[in-house]
């Protein structure tokens, strides 16, 4: 399934974001420069902030300040990115090396600070205070998300509730505020709002259940990272959890042992562990539950382009390859 389709219908809004973007990313500091424009510029889907594109049309928004809420979703995503591969100590995104790997980590998590801190002030620009309030309480529970996730590194005995708290808060809450400030921007009634931000909840746990189930089934070009990077630093996604949990006795000590200690070297049994125990079917079955989740959040809202392009992305979440 394709997102171009998807993005036509809102064509010019999404070229005035990367305009805005690029405009807002400029700096007197030249290093601030090449760090901020090597990572927009390696591309990525840019589904975030085509979501609050799309979602605030679909609220009946007609002004042009949702290109500006576009662009502070993408540049918190952006800062999460960086952090995140310093964290992680990542050295492949999007088929490329990352900044960490180019700049060093320091530059990479300051940069990171950069974009936050100018995501903030576009926030004050648009001059809504709901908008900042939902947004520093959504980059509050990114970072909540994070330390969670550090906090479940290693640790074999996470279960299926701890690994949907670190995905909510981590993936999902970034994709609910984009939805949630959409219908703000278009003064929807209540009702919308709520149905907005359950749409954007459950768009980005399916996202996430999915992006986790590729790491073991996909291949290094196709995915933009290295295939099998959880499991090298440790981490259990729900595959490796369901896996653990109805496998054999000898896949359950291979795996917990995987865990505890990070590394690739006993990938390839892992992931055929992960394929005769289910556990891709079974986190295919949950990442399909939000989409249709999501999708059934839509049905308040009035028929329109933008509502059928809404719910192709829950489907596109899904059924993606990368």
């Amino acid at each position: 399934m394709s997102l171009a389709p998807i993005k036509q219908v809102v064509d010019p809004d999404f070229a005035e974001v990367d305009r805005v973007i690029r405009s807002r990313l400029a700096s007197d500091v030249v290093l601030v420069n090449h760090v901020a424009e090597y990572i927009v510029a390696g591309g990525g889907k840019r589904l975030r902030p085509l979501v609050v594109l799309i979602a605030a049309r679909a609220c009946g928004y007609s002004g042009s300040r949702h290109t500006e809420a576009a662009a502070i979703i993408e540049f918190i995503h952006t800062a999460t990115l960086l952090h995140d591969d310093v964290v992680d100590g990542s050295d492949l995104r999007r088929g490329r090396e990352t900044a960490n790997a180019v700049w060093g980590n320091e530059a990479s998590v300051l940069v990171g600070d950069y974009l936050y801190s100018r995501a903030f002030q576009m926030m004050v620009s648009l001059g809504l205070p709901r908008i900042m309030g939902v947004m520093a309480d959504a980059t509050n529970k990114i970072a909540e998300g994070e330390v969670l996730q550090l906090m479940n590194a290693h640790d074999p005995d996470t279960t299926e509730e701890r690994y949907f708290e670190v995905i909510y808060r981590k993936t999902a809450r970034l994709f609910e505020a984009g939805t949630q400030i959409a219908a703000i921007l278009a003064g929807a009634p209540p009702e919308v709002e709520a149905a907005m931000l359950r749409y954007g909840k459950h768009l980005g746990i399916a996202f996430q259940l999915v992006d986790d189930a590729l790491d073991y089934q996909s291949n290094s070009a196709e995915l933009g990272k290295n295939i099998g990077d959880d499991l090298a630093e440790g981490k259990p996604t729900l595959p490796l959890i369901h896996a653990l949990k109805n496998g054999s006795p000898e896949d359950q000590a291979l795996i917990r042992a995987a865990i505890l200690e990070g590394g690739l070297d006993q990938l390839q049994q892992i992931t055929a562990a992960i394929e005769s125990t289910g556990g891709l079917a079974y986190t295919a079955r949950l990442a399909r539950r939000e989409s249709d989740l999501a999708i059934e959040s839509l049905s308040g809202l009035p028929d329109s382009v933008f509502k059928k392009a809404l719910r192709d992305l829950a489907d596109f979440a899904v059924n993606r390859k990368n």
